[in-house]
């Protein structure tokens, strides 16, 4: 059995609980909402770009075999730190093509988004469970730009996607702010290779800001130039990518992967620092540890690292989590372990993720013997003693990483379909046995 490789860990796979607090320093892999996009911006600039700090997993792999059949030269392979993008000036390769977005969304929607600079016609597809969650607010932003959207069956995808034939500037888009934020972000990554730029107004209010701010960030760092103005409107001036000042851009780690091992800190008592995510981070997602700050953990953050340790108990929370969103399974299964009940809002799209995500959350915790309830906007988790259980993990990466925790603290705490953690974090869990303190209980 190899750790970290998660298929060949058998189905269930039961976590060994720890014996005591941890006390660990670690870097967790590089960030994938990152990754995909520097790969992006890369592939869209200028020149030559080296990408350091690189994850490689079923999202980031989908997203450099998307970018290979589009014609951009990509060196690296799983396993490398660094990747050479050789840029095509926001030149694709024309169709037909066939693209696979797997199970990435970010791929699939960053993908189609990108396919209004195409010429020809490209078809694509996704895994089933991707085919079946929401591209409609980036088929309409396509269909806005010209580009013909043409589904092949009853779902989204596949389909047969044409790029306008002389696409005209400023375009202009109007786009619904509470669809994900994927769509808005794809929309804004094209924007620079439009030839007189691109105006986006929003009909609704944002959600997921952070991911959308991180999205502005590395367009910059890339050399476009990007801004919000007042009234909801981003405006992308043409001009294309010059690339990175200095033809290396470095990836942080992920700071949603460290969510976890935050969270096993508070859990069993112990510290845990997670190095490269401190207060100059770019991920909204490091503001987890100041959620866990309010539950009663103690956080300490410098420019270049951020650690959490608990010494007392976990005091239970209302909290609107939805500019962190992919961090809500987290914070659940933390939540079990306070000593009161705690409330999570502003979630409601998660609803329509790798899964329904509310109703997963509800579902697998009563199975493990632990009330909770669903609410239109989000879910609240009482306190309780988790009993013995096979977790059902839905196809969802994140079921699979959050409920694991369970079993640090809890024996019997088995989690089916371990392998779906390949789509985001490999090695997760032998970086939650890397953890496990020294003379303890030791994996099966």
């Amino acid at each position: 059995m190899d750790l970290a490789d998660p298929t060949t860990l058998p189905d269930p796979y039961e976590i060994q609980p720890f014996a005591g607090p941890i006390d660990a320093v670690v870097r967790p892999p590089g960030s994938k909402s990152i990754t995909n996009r520097a790969l992006l911006c890369a592939a869209f600039a200028r020149g030559t770009t080296e990408l350091s700090g690189v994850l490689w997993s079923d999202d980031t792999e989908a997203m450099v075999a998307a970018l290979r059949t589009l014609g951009i030269d990509i060196e690296g392979a799983p396993g490398d730190d660094q990747v050479v993008v050789h840029g095509g000036g926001g030149e694709l390769a024309p169709g037909p093509r066939a693209l696979d977005g797997r199970l990435s969304g970010t791929t699939t929607r960053f993908v189609a988004s990108a396919l209004a600079l195409g010429r020809g016609t490209y078809h694509l597809d996704a895994s089933p469970a991707m085919r079946a969650r929401p591209l409609d607010a980036t088929f309409d932003a396509l269909t806005q730009l010209g580009a013909s959207v043409a589904p092949v069956g009853a779902d989204p995808l596949p389909a047969a996607i044409t790029p306008p034939r002389e696409p005209r500037g400023p375009a202009r888009l109007r786009m619904a702010g509470d669809a994900t934020s994927q769509s808005l972000s794809g929309a804004l990554l094209v924007g620079p290779c439009l030839p007189g730029g691109l105006v986006i107004e929003l009909t609704t209010p944002l959600v997921s800001r952070p991911y959308v701010e991180l999205t502005l960030a590395v367009m910059r760092a890339f050399g476009a130039e990007v801004n919000e103005e007042p009234g909801a409107r981003y405006v992308v001036a043409p001009g294309g990518y010059a690339g990175s000042s200095t033809g290396k851009y470095d990836i942080e780690p992920d700071a949603t992967a460290a969510s976890y091992l935050w969270s096993a800190a508070a859990l069993t008592r112990g510290r845990v620092v997670v190095e490269g995510l401190g207060s100059s981070s770019l991920q909204g997602d490091v503001g987890f540890a100041d959620v866990l700050g309010a539950m009663g953990a103690t956080v300490e953050r410098e420019g270049g690292s951020t650690a959490v340790s608990l010494g007392g108990d976990l005091a239970g929370i209302e909290v609107d989590i939805g500019s962190m969103s992919d961090t809500a399974q987290t914070l659940a299964v933390v939540a079990v372990h306070a000593t009161g009940p705690t409330r999570m809002d502003g979630i409601g799209f998660i609803r329509r993720k790798e899964t329904d995500r509310i109703g997963a959350v509800v579902a697998e915790l009563g199975r493990l013997g632990i009330t909770a309830h669903e609410h239109d906007d989000g879910f609240t988790v009482e306190p309780g003693t988790p009993r013995p259980g096979v977790v059902r993990t839905y196809d969802d990466h994140r079921m699979a990483m959050s409920f694991a925790l369970l079993g640090l603290v809890s024996p019997g705490i088995e989690i089916a379909d371990p392998g779906c953690v390949a789509k985001t974090f490999p090695e997760y869990f032998a970086v939650l046995e890397s953890l496990r303190p020294p003379g303890r209980l030791t994996a099966r």
